[in-house]
């Protein structure tokens, strides 16, 4: 029987690799994300590995989600596998000297972005009676570091969504995860900091971080348990960190 899965934000990093991980697992898979001309690059690409369909929208435009599956062609309606990977962090600065645009930015694609999308294919996992989504949180949605006000806010929303998902939907055999990587190394710090590829190297020096294909591994492995198993919550670091803030760099 098809696998289909639907992955966000899948032009880059974590989405990117687990996209590739699934196709060449068996997964009939749907690409999202806002860049077409890197969504259509990318289709092409896996389509060598599986079967793949892109489609571009901002997650965090309920309209341009709610048409997206709209237009979804009838053989890749039944999704069984949603991976809400689309998020960012925007700006590193204390609370007080915060920039609403920023704030904002944050909010509508982490979290509003998230329920925009879960909320289309809820639809159609409760229609054919089984399911599963993974919520890429992170270690800030578990824990507070400085200047991480906003994004930290946004990622605890996301556990605290992923939860109530869990309990909401379990009477409709549909599976909730949720995975929080620590510091890895993909577009996040540079979309962070706006493009500055000198600060956001900075992020990373002295320490091995994780890379996108570690988590994209994580996710196949919790989407692949049997039947009767749910991996609930994977908090996942690269070994010279413990927690938001303490890391062992090389000297």
């Amino acid at each position: 029987m098809e696998k289909i899965a639907l992955v966000t934000g899948a032009t880059s990093g974590i989405g990117k690799a687990t996209a590739k991980k699934l196709v060449e697992n068996g997964y009939s898979v749907i690409i999202t994300g806002r860049r077409w001309n890197l969504l259509a690059e990318y289709e092409k690409e896996l389509n060598k590995l599986g079967k793949v369909i892109a489609i571009s929208f901002d997650v965090s435009n309920q309209e341009q989600v709610e048409l997206a599956f709209k237009r979804l062609p009838d053989e890749w309606k039944n999704i069984e596998l949603l991976v809400n990977n689309a998020g960012l962090a925007a700006g590193l600065s204390p609370i007080q000297s915060g920039d609403l645009e920023d704030w904002e930015t944050m909010i509508d694609t982490n979290v509003k972005g998230l329920l925009y999308v879960s909320r289309e294919v809820i639809k159609i996992m409760t229609n054919i009676g089984y399911g599963h989504i993974v919520n890429i949180g992170s270690i800030a949605g578990k824990e507070v570091y400085p200047n991480g006000n906003i994004y930290c806010a946004s990622k605890h929303a996301v556990d605290a969504i992923t939860k109530a998902m869990r309990i909401d939907l379990l009477q409709n055999n549909i599976k909730v995860t949720s995975i929080n990587p620590g510091m890895d190394e993909t577009e996040f710090s540079l979309d962070r900091f706006k493009g500055n590829k000198e600060t956001a190297k900075k992020v990373y020096e002295g320490l091995d971080p994780l890379k996108a294909e570690d988590i994209a591994e994580i996710i196949l492995f919790a989407v692949t348990r049997p039947a009767h198993v749910n991996l609930n919550d994977i908090i996942v670091m690269p070994t010279a960190q413990a927690s938001g803030v303490i890391v062992n760099r090389k000297k």
